[in-house]
């Protein structure tokens, strides 16, 4: 089936919504409601499955769908089980303290996955914080390091790199990325810790004193549920969900067609829902369905439009110019506005057909580590470029932190975080001494702000 370019303007129109609704007087309030979310994902992705169907594209429609439930599984079993975790205590919510927590996360992301971290992590890291002020900025670096960048490491810790693994990548291949991934995580921890710095220098005293008063020792509520999450993350990685490609080709059995992962998942959460520590989800967590609710209402949206966004890159594909940088900048880039599981094997199967030594699972190992780097650090550039973005923006939401729309969260991104993964392409992936000397100033740029914000940061506390 052959689709044109205006067959992609449902999937745009519904980025407008995501990223303009939120901001008009008249449609904000209306816009919060998640039903009015999931009607308007389904006037635009209901009749673009319809005229798949009729186009003998059923197939993909079913693929799309089944791909939305193993989202909002994973997703939901992972929010579930995490919900009646709590770290309880209350450290000072200091630049210091915060830094670790990101650090800390960054690591986990590799071995537990983005969402898995990201879920974990994020409701200590508000409650932590609770009574800061300029706590924005702490929850937009969270979903850069944790829910993105630090999953570099291991096929567990993002779903392109899982997807690679099944395509035959060697599961201790991601290991050698960490050149990358220590570069860009240590980047975003500094630009992290000196605008926390600086914003901490404009907190309130009553503010600091408020978040001092009742300093006590960490401690673990609801540690059953790291039991929960440990199953979940082990049936992502071990258990077999439905085997799409048998059932494609004809030569699936009864248990091909069974979502054996999945129901482990939905069992391991519903147990932890009901027998967990209620006290440490309802009373500390404050657990609400809200943020599950909202991802699972926009994203079966996004899956359903995305079809023939995707289709249409797949029959332009072969006029980009293959080359390191370039995958890196074209699946970056589609990473951040399509699901980056799909864009990374779209490119994947392109770079299969340049020539180039050595080769991994049939790719050139230069063009595969481009492929890698983009759909995983790619997806932090917007809200929707990796399923756990938008739940913990969803989360912070529910604790009533500001945070910025769409556009305003994408602005942060091309500030914060795009010119640190331009310094790594520069440093890391180009040939020639004089773009490499640009990557260097570029990072030695990126220290200087963060060198400016410190330096704001000595000044205001010495008013």
């Amino acid at each position: 089936m052959v689709v044109a370019w205006w067959s992609i303007i449902p999937f745009v129109l519904l980025l407008g919504c995501i990223a303009v609704l939120p901001l008009i007087p008249a449609t904000e309030k209306i816009w919060d409601r998640n039903l009015v979310k999931l009607i308007v994902a389904l006037i635009l992705g209901v009749p673009i499955a319809v005229w798949f169907l009729l186009g003998g594209e059923g197939g993909t429609v079913a693929h799309a769908l089944l791909e939305y439930f193993q989202f909002i599984v994973l997703v939901g079993s992972l929010f579930v089980a995490s919900g009646g975790i709590f770290l309880v205590g209350d450290i000072k919510a200091t630049p210091k303290n915060n830094t670790i927590f990101l650090a800390v996360g960054g690591v986990l992301a590799s071995f537990i996955g983005t969402t898995g971290a990201a879920m974990l992590l994020i409701r200590s890291i508000l409650n932590t914080n609770q009574d800061r002020t300029h706590r924005t900025h702490t929850v937009i670096y969270t979903i850069f390091i944790v829910a993105n960048c630090g999953g570099l490491l291991t096929p567990l810790g993002d779903p392109p790199l899982f997807l690679g693994m099944l395509r035959g990548v060697p599961f201790e291949w991601t290991f050698g990325l960490w050149p990358y991934w220590l570069f860009v995580n240590a980047m975003l921890l500094v630009s992290f810790f000196a605008l926390d710095s600086k914003m901490y220098a404009k907190e309130p005293d009553e503010a600091l004193a408020k978040d001092a008063e009742y300093e006590t020792k960490l401690g673990l509520r609801g540690a059953s549920g790291l039991v929960f999450l440990a199953i979940i993350i082990i049936a992502v990685a071990f258990i077999p969900s439905v085997d799409a490609h048998a059932i494609e080709t004809g030569h699936a059995s009864l248990a091909d067609y069974v979502p054996w992962r999945e129901l482990v998942m939905l069992a391991s959460a519903i147990t932890a829902f009901l027998f967990g520590d209620r006290g440490a989800r309802f009373n500390l967590n404050k657990f609400t369905w809200t943020p599950i609710l909202e991802v699972g209402a926009l994203f079966i949206g996004i899956f359903l439009t995305m079809m023939p966004a995707l289709a249409y890159l797949g029959q332009v594909a072969h006029k980009i110019p293959l080359s390191e940088v370039s995958l890196f900048v074209f699946t970056g880039g589609l990473s951040s506005v399509l699901d980056n599981a799909p864009t990374y094997v779209t490119f994947f199967e392109m770079a299969a057909q340049v020539p180039g030594e050595p080769r991994v699972a049939g790719v050139a190992e230069t063009l595969l580590i481009a492929v890698s780097l983009g759909a995983v650090m790619g997806g932090a550039i917007t809200y929707i470029g990796n399923g756990p973005n938008f739940m913990v923006k969803s989360v912070a939401d529910s604790a009533s932190v500001p945070m910025p729309s769409f556009g305003g969260y994408v602005w942060w991104s091309l500030r914060r975080l795009v010119p640190i993964l331009a310094a790594m392409v520069l440093i890391f992936m180009t040939e020639g001494v004089w773009l490499s000397v640009a990557g260097v100033l570029l990072a030695l740029f990126i220290l200087g702000q963060a060198g400016r914000d410190l330096r704001a940061a000595k000044a205001q506390s010495g008013r």
